[in-house]
């Protein structure tokens, strides 16, 4: 019994877990692009028309699309730090931004009429209301100026906003969107100057990656989207092996009761242990026939988790029973993906409990000596 519920709830939590990660790699995957293109040193770089076509022209690249960024100040109803990314046409080709606009539109205007669209937490912290449309003043640095602090140390232009867009609180909290060429011209970047060249591409990432990399040289960092949040994935891996070391000690608690109960079936059975060895029966067999009972038991409590874990998986991914708390996720249920892997991971964890489990009282069954004699 310890075995099979041990079991049933490392599948069934490595399941939420696999859910939860999937939907949040969903949603970075929504806002990130497949590749990015960033200077190796300093916040821009400059790329020849020949480079662009050259990067065009490479097998995988589908689409390309220009970004500016720099962090602002963002002042509506009230003021807020804010990181301004300007992008072109092409932008929304790349991602799944137009999926997550709750209010309004995804529109970044023109040079002369420009446009933000802001993330839902910086509309609450800034006080912007984009169902009027009341405009908001947008302060970014003057590289030109002798200081930052003095007073011509921030350019300011009057923004109107055009939408809301809503994909993970991280990327809600700080960025809004406007036109490239505006903040290009608020920045007083050079034609050819960018803070990023973000790639939409077909086939392995990996080629891709290796082909822009060599056309680019050492003074660009090409990126795929693993890249880009590498200590998202890398954490979130961390997480789950921690989750099935913590749940692994439930099957260790299983199988001290493994050990007890047939240690009572090693004392229960002295005398026909001892008529097996009258009958010529050596110390090995006398072991494999405990360790055998053993595996046996836990064997069939292992399948038995196993397939409880795979019934309420399949309830879950049907009919949504187990809701999450509170209305503040994007999804009120938990989601649930089992994965053949994290399967054949607690097979191979019961297994390995219960031969250890079943050894124990087998080799204690096979040296000790009994009597027929009562």
């Amino acid at each position: 019994m310890a075995i099979a519920v041990g079991s049933a709830a490392l599948i069934i939590v490595l399941s939420v877990f696999n859910g939860f990660e999937d939907l949040v790699k969903g949603l970075y995957a929504d806002f990130y692009a497949d590749m990015r293109v960033v200077p190796a040193r300093g916040k821009t770089f400059h790329i020849s028309p020949t480079q662009v076509q050259q990067i065009k022209n490479t097998k995988g690249v589908a689409v390309i699309s220009f970004v500016a960024e720099e962090k602002a100040v963002l002042n509506g109803a009230f003021q807020t730090i804010v990181s301004v990314k300007g992008v072109d046409e092409q932008y929304t080709s790349i991602n799944k931004m137009r999926n997550h606009i709750p209010r309004g539109k995804f529109a970044t205007g023109t040079i002369e009429a420009p446009q933000l669209v802001v993330g839902a937490g910086i509309e609450n912290a800034a006080g912007v209301d984009v169902d009027k449309g009341y405009a908001v003043t947008l302060y970014l640095p003057n590289k030109q100026a002798a200081k930052l602090s003095s007073a011509d140390g921030l350019n300011a232009y009057t923004v109107t906003p055009a939408g809301t867009f809503m994909v993970q609180q991280d990327f809600d909290n700080k960025y809004v969107f406007s036109n490239l060429g505006f903040v290009k011209y608020m920045l007083n970047m050079e034609a050819d100057e960018y803070s990023a060249m973000e790639l939409k591409i077909t086939g392995d990432p990996d080629k891709v990656k290796k082909n822009l990399q060599t056309q680019l040289g050492n003074s660009y960092l090409v990126e795929t989207r693993y890249e880009q949040n590498r200590s998202l994935y890398a954490v979130m891996q961390v997480e789950k092996w921690v989750i099935y070391g913590i749940l692994s000690l439930i099957l260790v608690v299983a199988a001290f009761n493994m050990i007890g109960a047939l240690t009572m079936l090693v004392l229960e059975k002295q005398k026909d242990i001892a008529v097996l060895k009258a009958m010529g029966a050596n110390e090995q067999t006398v072991k494999g026939i405990f360790l055998t009972e053993g595996l046996l038991l836990a064997g069939l409590g292992g399948a038995a988790g196993l397939l409880l874990a795979i019934l309420v998986c399949w309830i879950q991914l049907h009919f949504k029973p187990i809701k999450l708390g509170g209305n503040t996720f994007i999804i009120d249920y938990y989601p649930v993906k089992m994965v053949a892997g994290d399967f054949l991971l607690v097979i191979a964890t019961v297994a390995l409990i219960a031969l250890f489990a079943a050894w124990v009282p087998s080799r204690k069954a096979s040296l000790q000596l009994f009597s027929l004699k009562s």
